[in-house]
Formats: C-alpha cells, structure tokens, sequence
C-alpha cells in the first residue's frame, strides 16, 4: 500500500477494504453550504413570509395574461370581420390548406367536397356565401349542426387563413361531390382568385 495514503485511513476495515477519509475540495463544501443557506432563505421567502408566488399562483397569473391577451386580439378580429377580404398570399393560403386538411377536412372532405359537412366547392352555402360569413361560422361554429366553434382553440390569423383557403375552394369541381344543402344559389361576391 502507499505510504503517502497511510495517515489518512481510517481504523475500520471491511473486506480487506479500509475506508480513506479524504477531505472535500474547499470550494465543494462552500458551494454545499451556500447551497444551504440558499434553502433557508427560500423556505422563508416562499413558504414562511409569503413574500413570493408559488408555482401554482405564478401559472395562474401567467395563464390569466395569456388569456386577457387572447380575448383582446379576438375582439379586435371579430371587430374586424366585416372589413376583412380573403387572402391571395400563397403563405397564407399554405398555411390555411395544412390547417383546412388537419382540421376541416374530417368533415368536409379533403378537397372541401362535404362529407358529414356541407359542400364547400359549390354555390349553395347555407350561412352565406359571403368571405364574412365563412368567417363568422368558423368563428361561432354551428353547434346545432355539429360545427364546433374554433375561436379557443385556433388563433384569428389561422382563422383567416383557413377561411382563405375555403374561400378557394369555390368553384371545384371535385369527385362525388355533396349535394347542396341550401337549394336557393347564394349571390356571391367577386372572387379575388378569378
């Protein structure tokens, strides 16, 4: 054994293996201490002083935030809807297909066709045929007829993507498509896309 390493074993042995008591580098015991001193003082600011928001409160002050922030920009879209033309951006459009083919096409079809929805390729819209009007129905939906309202769960410009992107979609002609559902043919608005 090295004679270097004899003073500091210690006397017990286990095993033929003697323990070496070896002291801590300085600088690990001071980061142990602060460590320590670190927990006492958050101990008190947190939970003895209530001083500082715990996680719990600090998510739900974020999350109140978020929310005043969501409803500020949904009031001032829906503010803004009768104003509003549909999009010719291919960005936009790109956008509105990818959120048209995750979203929408489950029940319109993925060429906007109308599956359990109505046809979307066709002039007889039941709720207008009007850019405003796809607005305002993806907006609020149509829960009477199974069309979920989607201003909580998409943001107003994919809202107005997808809308762009439906609104391209007129004047198809895919395979099998659904008959009408309104039998009287809206009076359109000119398309931007003609």
């Amino acid at each position: 054994m090295n004679d270097s390493l004899e003073p500091l074993l210690l006397d017990h042995e286990i095993d033929g293996i003697r323990e070496l008591d070896n002291k801590l580098p300085r600088w690990w015991v001071w980061l142990f201490y602060g460590s320590i001193l670190f927990a006492i003082g958050y101990l008190a600011f947190y939970h003895v002083f209530r001083a500082g928001d715990l996680m719990a409160a600090e998510y739900e002050k974020e999350m109140k935030k978020g929310q005043e922030i969501k409803q500020r920009a949904l009031s001032q879209f829906e503010a803004s809807i009768d104003t509003l033309q549909p999009s010719n951006d291919p960005e936009v459009l790109a956008r509105g297909r990818q959120i048209f083919a995750t979203m929408c096409s489950p029940c319109h079809g993925p060429q906007g066709q109308g599956l359990v929805g109505p046809n979307l390729t066709d002039d007889y819209w039941i709720h207008g045929p009007l850019f405003k009007d796809n607005l305002h129905v993806i907006l609020n939906g149509v829960p009477a007829k199974g069309m979920v309202t989607w201003k909580g769960i998409l943001k107003p410009r994919e809202i107005y993507s997808v809308a762009s992107f439906i609104y391209t979609l007129r004047g198809t002609h895919p395979p099998n498509p659904k008959p009408p559902e309104n039998l009287q043919p809206a009076k359109t608005e000119p398309s931007p896309y003609e």
